[in-house]
């Protein structure tokens, strides 16, 4: 017998993080608990451009791309609630942030630096780091990222658990966001699923 989601997500849920987080392979084991699609933002981008992520920098440079990175977003972030995964980079931009507050609900893996530098190592496909010491450039942009993924609607730890585990600990804390969001402290007003009144 199939089993059903306990409940769909009022947004799509935004995946965001520095690469290596874990946002595509938990990402994947949370839609299928929620019955929903996944997206990959990075994956939609190079079939739109035709090219890779890296041939667009090279060619365009990060502002172009950044500019079309908002864009596919913001198309899918319309219509049919899903689960996306967004580039480390997507949720720094000040106009793709604000788009992913308006019609999205964001949530930001944590990652340790130790995780983060083991796990991209695996894969030889990650171009930033092949500038320089790949600890030094994760540290950095946690310096740099850090502060602003933590705007995000909701923080879960990913770490040495598998992403099964993860993906359930996404869902309480979705649950709870949600539910704290729903039922403010005056049992008055109605919100918008943000905290904001609707």
């Amino acid at each position: 017998m199939a089993q059903h989601p306990a409940f769909v997500p009022p947004r799509t849920l935004v995946l965001v993080g520095l690469m290596g987080a874990g946002k595509t392979s938990i990402g994947k084991r949370l839609a299928a608990k929620l019955h929903l699609p996944f997206v990959d933002a990075d994956h939609e981008i190079e079939s739109a451009a035709g090219c890779t992520i890296q041939e667009i920098f090279d060619r365009f440079g990060e502002a172009q791309f950044r500019d079309g990175e908002r864009r596919v977003i913001a198309r899918l972030l319309e219509g049919q609630v899903r689960v996306l995964s967004t580039g480390g980079g997507a949720f720094m931009h000040p106009e793709t942030r604000a788009l992913i507050r308006e019609r999205g609900l964001s949530v930001w893996l944590r990652a340790p630096l130790d995780l983060l530098v083991a796990r991209t190592g695996r894969r030889d496909n990650r171009p930033l780091l092949k500038q320089g010491n790949p600890r030094d450039i994760l540290a950095a942009l946690m310096a740099q990222r850090y502060p602003v993924y933590a705007e995000a609607d909701i923080t879960v730890d990913s770490d040495e658990r598998p992403p099964e585990e993860t993906a359930e600990r996404v869902l309480a804390a979705l649950r709870h966001h949600l539910a704290a969001a729903a039922v403010p402290a005056d049992g008055a007003v109605q919100t918008d699923g943000r905290g904001r009144d609707a």
